[in-house]
């Protein structure tokens, strides 16, 4: 993408419509927006008028991409852009690491359980802690048995809580 220059205006019009599109939520999991699920990766104003924006899908065949771009779409007109171009990218892959703290709280607020991270901590040159349980977002335990790899969607698991017997879904670690 070849952006417009930069000016104090515009950068703080390009910062506005970039948090415009980060509130649109997940399709899918609409308790968390896409800039909290790390899907969102850019925007640009390459005019006044128009919008270039970049989407990581959560994998390659998530069917909510096109939800996703379309919902992003709209909440751009309506602040006031009516040229709108959403590109899915896929280098670098999207990993479960790219969800926000803030994502992870309203995941498991929502009682979905939010996922393990998988890499080192930012800025850790330290040993990877290994935490293997998932925890019940209910109650807290890690007495939990897997029920189905694939839940109400694809990138969810079906749990249950051995402690409180409550189903659960699982953000699967990717």
């Amino acid at each position: 993408m070849t952006a417009a220059p930069a000016t104090a205006t515009g950068a703080a019009r390009q910062a506005e419509l970039r948090a415009v599109a980060g509130a649109v939520p997940d399709p899918e999991l609409p308790v968390i927006s896409l800039a909290e699920l790390g899907v969102l990766r850019d925007l640009r104003l390459t005019a006044p008028d128009t919008a270039e924006v970049e989407i990581t899908p959560t994998y390659t065949g998530c069917p909510a991409v096109e939800a996703m771009a379309t919902d992003i779409e709209r909440a751009l007109h309506d602040a006031g852009v009516p040229r709108v171009t959403v590109r899915t990218v896929l280098a670098p892959a999207w990993s479960t690491d790219d969800i926000t703290a803030e994502g992870r709280r309203k995941l498991h607020e929502a009682g979905i359980a939010p996922p393990r991270p998988t890499g080192p901590a930012s800025g850790s040159a330290g040993p990877v802690p290994v935490d293997l349980a998932i925890r019940c977002p209910q109650c807290g335990s890690t007495d939990t048995t897997l029920l189905s790899r694939f839940s109400a969607t694809a990138c969810t698991a079906l749990r249950r809580c051995e402690s409180c017997r409550e189903p659960f879904d699982h953000v699967k670690e990717l």
